[in-house]
């Protein structure tokens, strides 16, 4: 499926930007209810929401889009407010929360690597030393060393480049959705 196969999926504004569609009976279903009393903003959106709005957002790719929340009951100003407010600051946190797991992946990336790069040294004086002696016990802690010192260096290389990018792309999802125009159409 192309991309504009993806795209005719959904309506788009007159200046071309995508519409992703959100419909709910009222304000209050768009909030998880395990917290009955905290005001709207604080209070974790509707988890199965959430996954939609990344969803569409990762599927639509690179297209700008705006959310369209077509609620059944009427919204007030102050609903409107606190709805885009709870959006930004929810997907706001998400962010955060992706780059934080980014700087743990680079921390155990450089860590791996740190440590590769020391055995790799200690190998190579291991087995400067070792040359001349005839002990096949000590050759093979030197052959020991130098796989460790490369296990360690491709787990370094390999944990920075597998996870660096989808990490990127979730940090870039998350602010775009929390900048993302939002607009409401209640029904009558």
């Amino acid at each position: 499926m192309g991309r504009k196969d993806i795209l005719s999926r959904y309506a788009l504004t007159d200046n071309g930007e995508v519409i992703i569609d959100v419909s709910a009976p009222r304000v209050q279903d768009l909030y998880s209810d395990f917290d009955k009393t905290a005001p709207y903003i604080r209070k974790d959106l509707e988890e199965e929401l959430v996954h939609y709005l990344l969803d569409c957002a990762r599927e639509i790719g690179n297209a700008k889009f705006i959310i369209h929340f077509n609620l059944d009951e009427p919204i007030d100003k102050e609903s409107q407010l606190r709805v885009k407010e709870s959006v930004r600051t929810y997907f706001s946190y998400l962010k955060e929360l992706e780059g934080r797991k980014m700087q743990e992946m680079l921390r155990r990336s450089f860590f791996l690597l740190g440590i590769g790069l020391t055995i790799l040294v200690l190998s190579i004086w291991v087995s400067k030393i070792t040359s001349s002696v005839e002990n096949v016990l000590i050759q093979i802690i030197g052959t020991g060393l130098t796989v460790a010192a490369w296990v360690s260096l491709w787990e370094s290389l390999a944990t920075f480049l597998i996870q660096w990018s989808p990490n990127r792309k979730e940090i870039k999802l998350c602010d775009r959705l929390s900048k993302a125009q939002i607009i409401f159409n209640g029904k009558t």
